[in-house]
């Protein structure tokens, strides 16, 4: 019987002999192994245990050299189970192979014939990086809000769609003394080195909402630190802005980030808060991207908006997207188009459309602000 503590990994061969030799090798590192002859026993296999890592052959019964089969086993199993590292092994191995294995979500790629130390230690690397990531999710999930909610003057609702497993975007929505703040960012780079670094800017800009209605001031201090804390090449974009609602007034610094798009509208009184004639306005940078410089003064705007307005902010995996069914172009003029688009008709759920329509191998998120009169 097979011992239910032990770690397991799904093996997939068309050869009976190799499957065994890989069994034996993994059994004597510590790990049990489920063990499939095409890429329909692996995916039923898959779909019954929790494995730590699958361990492919690129190449079945259609033909032995292109690894079309393994690449399509590869990207069933990403979409299927996308927590689960797969390396790719073949005795075809070829740059090419490699490559497109990596480029469509192997975690690593091993020729045949193989090194026993070097299959263990791929797997052990896996899984290690596996229980790293899990604790990321952790993390994450515990720093991010509820992806709708209210705040003093603020309804609100949040699109994130990380493009792994963790993103390194970063949103929240607080109440403050006088109203609420609110902050969307982006950490350059992807997986879980930018989910580590989000999570240690938003802990820098939640351990400082005593400066949270001067969102200058914060956005100063929270580059001083970040720009301490990482290494020269990492910088952050940020859209930090607060709402006073008793005054209508909102503070907000943009520091490199895509402008979001403020819509207000003609005739809004606090008795009817529609937008009629909506018209729509880029809050453009203000300021530099956080950790470019350590002693950089982010610079404050201020406006007065109206009840009823909206404020719709994104991350650049929004602003940089093709647009679902259209070709994209050099610019981001038609998320705001989009916006006016959903304004106009009304559309409840903005944010989750405006996610819908980006097309993008990068972090989605998206807020929508509904400012309510006092």
């Amino acid at each position: 019987m097979p011992n239910p503590d032990k770690p397991r990994v799904l093996v997939v061969d068309d050869h009976p002999d190799v499957l065994e030799a890989l069994r034996l090798l993994l059994k004597g590192g510590g790990y049990a192994a489920d063990t499939a002859l095409n890429p329909r026993q692996a995916l039923e296999l898959a779909g019954k245990a929790e494995h730590v890592a699958v361990l492919i052959d690129m190449n079945y019964e259609r033909d032995t050299t292109s690894g079309a089969e393994g690449l399509a086993l590869l990207e069933a199993l990403r979409a299927s189970h996308p927590e689960t590292p797969v390396i790719a092994m073949t005795a075809w191995g070829s740059i090419e192979l490699a490559v497109e294995a990596m480029r469509r979500g192997a975690a690593d790629f091993i020729p045949k014939p193989w090194e026993n130390q070097r299959v263990l230690e791929a797997i052990q690397r896996q899984t290690q990086r596996r229980d790293e990531m899990s604790l990321a999710r952790r993390v994450q999930r515990r720093l991010l809000p509820p992806s709708t909610g209210t705040a003093p003057g603020v309804e609100y609702s949040c699109v994130f769609r990380p493009a792994g497993e963790v993103g390194g975007d970063l949103w929240s929505v607080f109440a403050t003394r006088t109203g609420t703040a609110f902050m969307l960012g982006d950490i350059a780079g992807k997986g879980t080195g930018a989910a580590l670094m989000m999570a240690s800017l938003q802990a820098t800009i939640r351990g400082n909402e005593a400066l949270a209605a001067e969102p200058g001031r914060l956005a100063t201090r929270a580059n001083r630190l970040f720009f301490r804390a990482t290494a020269p090449e990492h910088f952050a974009t940020i859209f930090l802005g607060h709402f006073e609602p008793s005054t209508g007034e909102l503070r907000y610094v943009n520091c490199g980030h895509p402008a979001p798009v403020l819509i207000q509208g003609e005739g809004s009184t606090p008795q009817r808060p529609t937008l009629q004639r909506p018209t729509l306005q880029r809050l453009e940078a203000t300021s530099l991207v956080l950790g470019a410089f350590e002693n950089a003064e982010a610079a404050e705007a201020v406006i007065t908006i109206g009840p009823g307005a909206r404020l719709v902010a994104f991350s650049d995996g929004v602003s940089e997207a093709t647009r679902r069914g259209e070709v994209h172009g050099d610019d981001d003029r038609w998320v705001a188009e989009f916006i006016h688009r959903l304004v106009q008709t009304g559309s409840p759920g903005l944010a989750e459309e405006l996610a819908m329509a980006a097309v993008s191998d990068d972090d989605v998120t998206v807020l929508d602000l509904r400012f309510i009169a006092n």
